[in-house]
């Protein structure tokens, strides 16, 4: 049942695809960046999961609101606004030059112009969308896999969320490293970040990383690489790298930074929940009590059932 509910994701039945995908997200959260008031933390540059896909939640335009989601069940990008015109675009094999220009003149039938950046974020190299046309993949089983993958993830995510009564992020998707994730806060400043990440400002990331973190995540793959969850603190507190994670699957990435748990090793488990619940607990704890929060103050069980 497990493997039903997780679905197989493998990067080679859809690297194409997923990172077709990515360019088309970033688009949309662009638009979505443009329209939003600036939160802490780029809090309001993100894309949310639904039953169907990816939204963008209700974004200001002048004295109206609008609205774009992904569907990747009848795979149509939805645009509603609400003045109650609704218009859509099929989702299909086209570039990303295509999507772009597409999506920009239906906002703009609807009287809904949107200017952006028109070019990706923390990828190298960066192809600005309106001449993207290597990025042209779309596989409709692919992507209701990948549908069926971050909705699982999105309602783990949320269960654990919930343990905390400190700052926290939402669960939400980040459309620059296309990943879902959700990060505590312990409260206390950290040390300035390096910055670095290709094709995004320094004072982007450092405005993310102004306080200390730990933060964990769903990353479905890309490239060469196959689908993770991860875990990381900043700053990396001393002997963090050491902790012991469960499950037994999850190790320690030099490379990366971080905790890393495959993908594959919670769609064969037979407790998937209770596993991604413990690697997500097991890497908190490993990062609060290394950098010594206020445990105490932070978590809480919830109140009482109604």
């Amino acid at each position: 049942m497990s493997q039903v509910v997780w679905p197989e994701l493998s990067i080679a039945s859809w690297k194409d695809t997923c990172a077709t995908l990515h360019m088309w997200t970033q688009i949309v959260g662009k638009i979505r960046t443009t329209q939003m008031p600036w939160a802490n933390h780029s809090w309001n540059c993100t894309l949310y999961v639904t039953p169907r896909g990816l939204t963008t939640l209700a974004m200001p335009h002048g004295q109206r609101t609008f609205q774009i989601d992904f569907d990747f069940v009848d795979h149509r990008l939805l645009i509603a606004s609400s003045n109650g015109a609704v218009d859509h675009l099929e989702l299909a094999p086209m570039s990303v030059a295509d999507f772009y220009a597409r999506l920009m003149q239906k906002l703009s039938e609807m009287n809904l112009p949107v200017e952006i950046h028109a070019s990706p974020n923390e990828v190298d190299p960066a192809i600005p969308f309106e001449q993207d046309q290597e990025h042209a993949s779309y596989d409709a089983d692919s992507v209701d896999r990948f549908r069926q993958a971050i909705v699982q993830v999105d309602r783990v995510m949320k269960q654990f969320r919930a343990g905390f009564r400190g700052k926290c992020s939402p669960v939400h998707f980040f459309w620059g490293s296309f990943d879902l994730a959700v990060t505590r806060f312990s409260g206390r400043t950290a040390p300035e970040h390096p910055g670095g990440f290709p094709h995004m400002p320094d004072w982007i990331t450092r405005d993310a990383y102004s306080h200390e973190v730990s933060s964990c995540g769903f990353w479905p793959g890309g490239g060469e690489q196959e689908a993770i969850f991860y875990s990381y603190a900043y700053p990396t507190p001393d002997g963090f790298a050491e902790s012991p994670a469960k499950p037994h699957a999850a190790v320690y990435s030099k490379d990366l930074g971080e905790f890393v748990l495959p993908y594959d090793a919670i769609r064969q488990s037979k407790s998937p929940d209770a596993d991604l619940l413990d690697f997500f607990q097991s890497m908190y704890d490993a990062a609060a009590e290394k950098a010594g929060w206020d445990r105490g103050a932070l978590e809480w069980d919830g109140p009482e059932r109604l």
